[in-house]
């Protein structure tokens, strides 16, 4: 079974994400999407149009990495989320029991030794 496919995104904490991304998009000509939520990195290889990574700076009071302390959280693509989840739980990896469903993919939540929160994301199936 193949674990991790891809890093779907990057998320850290910042004191003013307005500010930084003007920083990023003025210095290194990274643009923030449309709807303002992060930049959606496609990939070159990915022939059914579906593979990005997400990267996101979020306000440092977010409690979105809770209950890391982190200020910093990967998100993984993963093939198949509940067979990985099962192996990771017979690994004795901590796994937060939250899920989150939606139309763009299936979520979970793991630790790693240090405390790190790590998300894992099994994107839809493609069309």
């Amino acid at each position: 079974m193949r674990r991790v496919t891809g890093i779907g995104g990057i998320f850290f904490k910042a004191k003013d994400p307005g500010a930084l991304y003007a920083w990023y998009e003025r210095h290194l000509g990274i643009c923030r999407d449309a709807d303002g939520s992060g930049v959606s990195f496609r990939w070159q290889d990915d022939h059914n149009g579906s593979g990005m990574t997400i990267w996101s700076i979020f306000k440092s009071e977010s409690k979105a990495f809770d209950p890391s302390p982190s200020p910093f959280m990967i998100n993984f693509r993963v093939d198949n989320l509940t067979a990985l989840l099962a192996v990771l739980q017979a690994e004795g990896v901590e796994i937060d029991p939250k899920r989150d469903e939606a139309d763009y993919g299936k979520f979970a939540w793991i630790f790693d030794p240090e405390g790190n929160k790590i998300e894992l994301w099994e994107p839809p199936a493609a069309p």
